[in-house]
């Protein structure tokens, strides 16, 4: 193992400065980055579409790891990790796998936020073992209601905001209310909190392989989410427009030992708009 920045755990007091290490496991070197105490079982972060290290609200980072080890990753092929991005939901979760087990941890918790939480679907079904708690964020089940349109989606507003020179989470994230607007604004300036030591943006092929694979999850026979016994907090918005919001109640009625909570005025990025009740609500459940 090898730091890319060398930084005393001691002197990274958040997100913003958590060096960014990597983890050579099998034909894979793993960008990544912690965050909180050592000891405990850690909370391995598993991000959205296009996501890299950097689109982690801080404010969510830092309010978990007040009080638990928290990992964030980049996966194959995205971001500064090496390899080429697998083009379905199943080949993530195995190199996710790999990269947990790469750690030498036995046990661990997953937040999946969108793409992240699908992932995580995967690895608690296929490795049991492995995984105690489950947060799913913005996220559904295979065959979900609307997950086949995320493609068309997300390049009908990479365009809106091409024409309106925004970001095109502004539009994809969260809604068009006033209070939508001023949280998309608030979310992307926490983004750029960190000045030095940036990761990667996604390339083009890498996106269009996570595109396919999540275009796969949407038109997949709905899976037995009975298998999945560890308990499960599931949040979102109440108006998610990537990944329809009735996914999210799908997902926390299937699983035996599901919780819902819904953020209203909120689209896809809820948890981020509602940063503070979230991180709260997400501490309580992993120390339950």
């Amino acid at each position: 193992m090898n730091d890319s920045q060398e930084v005393r755990n001691d002197a990274v007091s958040s997100y913003r400065n958590a060096p960014t290490r990597t983890l050579t496991a099998g034909d894979v070197t793993f960008a990544y980055r912690e965050l909180g105490p050592r000891s405990g079982v850690p909370v391995i972060f598993l991000v959205h579409l296009a996501g890299v290290l950097d689109n982690w609200d801080p404010r969510v980072v830092d309010g978990i790891a007040a009080k638990r080890r928290v990992i964030t990753f980049d996966n194959r092929g995205v971001g500064a990790s090496t390899g080429s991005t697998p083009d379905t939901i199943r080949a993530m979760a195995k190199d996710a796998v790999t990269f947990i087990r790469a750690l030498g941890f036995e046990q661990v918790d997953l937040h999946g936020f969108s793409l992240g939480g699908m992932i995580a679907q995967v690895i608690a079904e296929t490795e049991p073992r492995l995984v105690r708690r489950l947060i799913l964020t913005g996220t559904g089940p295979a065959g979900g209601e609307g997950i086949k349109n995320v493609t068309r989606l997300s390049h009908l507003d990479t365009v809106r905001g091409l024409l309106t020179l925004q970001d095109p989470k502004q539009f994809l994230f969260f809604t068009r209310t006033a209070n939508g607007r001023r949280a998309g604004k608030e979310f992307l300036a926490r983004l750029k909190e960190r000045t030095s030591g940036r990761d990667k943006a996604i390339s083009l092929s890498s996106y269009g392989a996570q595109l396919k694979a999540i275009h796969r999850w949407g038109l997949e026979q709905p899976s037995d989410l009975s298998v999945i016994h560890q308990p499960v907090l599931v949040a979102n918005g109440e108006n998610d427009r990537m990944v329809p919001s009735k996914n999210s109640a799908d997902l926390a009625r299937r699983v035996p030992n599901g919780k819902l909570v819904l953020y209203p005025d909120a689209g896809h990025g809820g948890i981020f708009q509602y940063h503070r009740e979230f991180v709260e609500k997400a501490v309580e459940f992993l120390e339950r």
